[in-house]
């Protein structure tokens, strides 16, 4: 009889013969986040090849043949998605059946599950968007899946409505709707298809945005005199202003921590960017040197980056560090995307932004992968589109 001594002994000395004989499977690197990463695929068909090629495009890969790809990628989709993923050296990375949802859910699922191969990215095939669609004279909003398709109107108010935000974590949008000849900020549980008024002070009540814990809700009034930005609980309740100016402030969004508020003021004359502690203080300019007529910001989930529409010459989207500093443009004649932007929104990634474009006379819903440049239109609802907002 072995000793449990020998024993133990053995079992180690096994433990890592099998470990060394087995390949030890490494994602190859990319050192350079703007250089696309080259991927071929091979036996999708149809709706699931599209879906995949837009996912993966969209998070920074290059379709590619198989003699010049870093990762391969193959399968079917016929009853069920077959989904699988080596290396040029064919160890396998992936090797898995999508059966839950659709034919593009499972081909979503499949493309997170190979962004996820690079350590820090997150998929967001599977995320959701918000965004205004112009009726003639009046607007509504809409859902939809992130690349546009699925979409429902959520609102039927034949009125203005406009500015969706979401609710971090549930089905529950904010926006803003004229319905009642006042704007006035609704809060519209999706789920239940329950909505009630949620500020309809005199004047202005809109720019509605939760904080990222789902707990406040930041918010422009006008209720003192000139637009302000207030902030209070989810429920309404502790209603304070953060702001005193005679000018106008506007588009406010959090910081990932939810201690700061950065926003749109004319303070100063022109439009820039400020911040303000949501405990109250005073309000500081934000620098966004090489950037002039700043709005719209919207602070990235993971608290790094601000992206913020400059408007000279035209609308340019740009982003800043948090702290302030040089302005990056993401969207310039100039630049490898030839076009203007407008209205952003991060993607739960921080990588991706949701932003509204011109085209032929009318607006666009479009993705920015900002490392890359690369743009795709998301757009699948006739009319004009605008101001999106992601779900995270």
């Amino acid at each position: 009889m072995i000793s449990s001594h020998r024993a133990l002994a053995l079992f180690a000395f096994l433990s890592l013969l099998s470990a060394a004989e087995s390949p030890r499977l490494v994602v190859p690197k990319v050192s350079d986040p703007s250089n696309f990463i080259p991927i071929a695929i091979e036996g999708f068909t149809g709706e699931a090849l599209s879906a995949l090629k837009f996912d993966l495009e969209i998070a920074g890969f290059e379709i590619a043949s198989a003699d010049s790809a870093l990762l391969l990628v193959s399968g079917s989709n016929r009853s069920s998605l077959v989904g699988r993923v080596a290396d040029r050296s064919k160890n396998s990375l992936i090797s898995k059946e999508y059966i839950d949802g659709t034919e593009r859910a499972q081909a979503h699922a499949f493309a997170d599950d190979i962004v996820q191969l690079y350590p820090g990215r997150k998929g967001i095939a599977r995320t959701k968007i918000a965004f205004k669609v112009d009726t003639g004279r009046n607007s509504e909003i809409y859902i939809a899946d992130y690349d546009g398709h699925n979409a429902k109107q959520v609102t039927q108010d034949n009125s203005s409505t406009h500015a969706p935000a979401w609710v971090p974590g549930r089905r529950v949008l904010f926006y803003t709707s004229y319905k009642d000849g006042n704007p006035d900020v609704f809060m519209h549980d999706l789920s239940g298809g329950i909505r009630h008024p949620f500020a309809r002070y005199p004047g202005l009540n809109t720019g509605a945005a939760v904080s990222p814990d789902g707990r406040r809700v930041a918010l422009v009034l006008s209720k003192g005199g000139s637009p302000d930005i207030y902030v209070c609980d989810i429920d309404g309740s502790n209603l304070r202003p953060l702001t005193r100016t005679k000018e106008d402030e506007s588009s406010p969004c959090w910081s990932a921590d939810g201690r700061t508020i950065c926003f749109t003021s004319r303070a100063g004359g022109r439009a820039a960017l400020y911040t303000v502690s949501a405990s109250g203080g005073a309000m500081r300019q934000l620098r966004t040197n090489g950037a002039s007529n700043c709005t719209e910001p919207d602070w990235s989930p993971d608290g790094k980056t601000i992206v913020f529409t400059a408007n000279m010459g035209g609308f340019r989207l740009c982003t800043v560090p948090a702290s302030g500093g040089d302005a990056d443009l993401l969207t310039d004649p100039k630049t490898k995307t030839g076009v203007a932007g407008e209205d952003p929104c991060w993607a739960p990634n921080s990588r991706t932004v949701v932003f509204t474009r011109r085209v032929g006379g009318k607006r666009v819903v479009s993705l920015l992968d900002v490392p890359t440049k690369r743009v795709k239109d998301v757009q699948h609802v006739s009319g004009s589109c605008s101001q999106p907002s992601w779900a995270k």
